[in-house]
């Protein structure tokens, strides 16, 4: 089937866009996908926050090693990796992608299990995010997206990627 859905999360957990791509599919309620939206924000923080090697040492020795030093004797500590939370969900019957944006909108791309490339689906689909949301001087920041030519070219484009498979 490949991309079944794309949910859009704004950076305090709220959903400001949502759509189904699969005939077929169970439909959600409004109510369930402010849940669902609202849930996984919390699921993300909380993951972000998880490090299993914190307290080993590995951290200091890494942030040790990640050191640059200059001409003279300064060392320059480098910018440490960013939390990233939870990346990808997989079940038998689906699977989650989550791209989170350096201002904390989230893209949830819901996907078959045998979709391949959804780093590059998902990609593009920012990309059109961008180019038509953004760029939009009647969108405001943190609202819902209701911008037709992003519905009109998402479509489209999620339509190539279904029928190439």
């Amino acid at each position: 089937m490949g991309v079944l859905a794309l949910i859009v999360i704004n950076k305090a957990g709220g959903l400001i866009y949502n759509r189904t791509f699969g005939d077929g599919l169970n439909q959600l309620n409004t109510n369930d996908y402010l849940v669902l939206a609202g849930t996984f924000h919390g699921v993300h923080a909380i993951t972000a926050r998880l490090d299993p090697t914190k307290g080993l040492g590995h951290s200091q020795n890494h942030h040790q090693q990640a050191s640059a030093t200059t001409g003279g004797s300064v060392a320059i500590p480098s910018r440490p990796e960013p939390p990233s939370g939870l990346e990808v969900l997989e079940s038998e019957n689906f699977r989650l992608q989550c791209f989170n944006t350096l201002t904390g909108t989230k893209f949830l791309l819901f996907t078959d299990t045998l979709q391949a490339n959804v780093d590059v689906a998902m990609r593009r689909v920012y990309d059109l995010y961008s180019d038509y949301v953004m760029k939009n001087p009647f969108y405001q920041l943190e609202m819902p997206i209701r911008c037709e030519s992003f519905d009109r070219k998402l479509n489209s484009y999620i339509r190539e990627v279904n029928n190439s498979r």
